[in-house]
C-alpha cells in the first residue's frame, strides 16, 4: 500500500472511531489484526460488539468507497471476527457488521454509516 494511500487510511480510520464515540460507542480495539486480514474498528453498544470496516477517500472511476467491500472481503472480515469471538469469550455473543465511509478530504468530508451492512450468504 502507498504511503498516501496509508495515511488516508488511517485518517478515515480516526475520524470514524471519532464519529463512533460520539454515537455513544465504545471503541474496544483498533486494527485488530487475525487470519490474514484486519479489522478496522471493533466497538461495542448497547450489548452488540460491532466490528467496523472502513473506507476512506474520494469517489474515483472505480465507483463508492462502499462498493469495496466486495463478498470475498466480507468473508475475510467474518474470519477475523471469529477469532476475536473465540479469543474473548467474555462479550456478548450478539455482533453485526457495519462499513463507515469517510469521503473527501481533512478538510471537508461527509460520513456515511452503514449498520448491518452485510451477512455472509452460503
Amino acid at each position: 500500500m502507498s504511503d498516501s494511500r496509508q495515511k488516508t487510511g488511517h485518517w478515515g480510520e480516526t475520524v470514524a472511531a471519532s464519529f463512533l464515540k460520539k454515537s455513544g460507542f465504545e471503541i474496544l480495539q483498533r486494527n485488530y489484526r487475525a487470519e490474514r486480514g484486519e479489522i478496522d474498528i471493533i466497538a461495542r453498544k448497547a450489548g452488540t460488539i460491532v466490528f467496523v470496516e472502513v473506507k476512506a477517500g474520494k469517489v474515483s472511476d472505480y465507483g463508492l468507497p462502499e462498493e469495496r467491500v466486495t463478498p470475498a472481503k466480507q468473508r475475510q472480515l467474518y474470519k477475523v471476527a471469529g477469532c476475536f469471538i473465540e479469543a474473548h469469550p467474555e462479550l456478548p455473543d450478539n455482533f453485526r457488521f457495519d462499513v463507515i465511509v469517510v469521503e473527501g478530504s481533512p478538510e471537508r468530508y461527509q460520513i456515511r454509516h452503514y449498520q448491518n451492512a452485510f451477512y455472509l450468504m452460503g
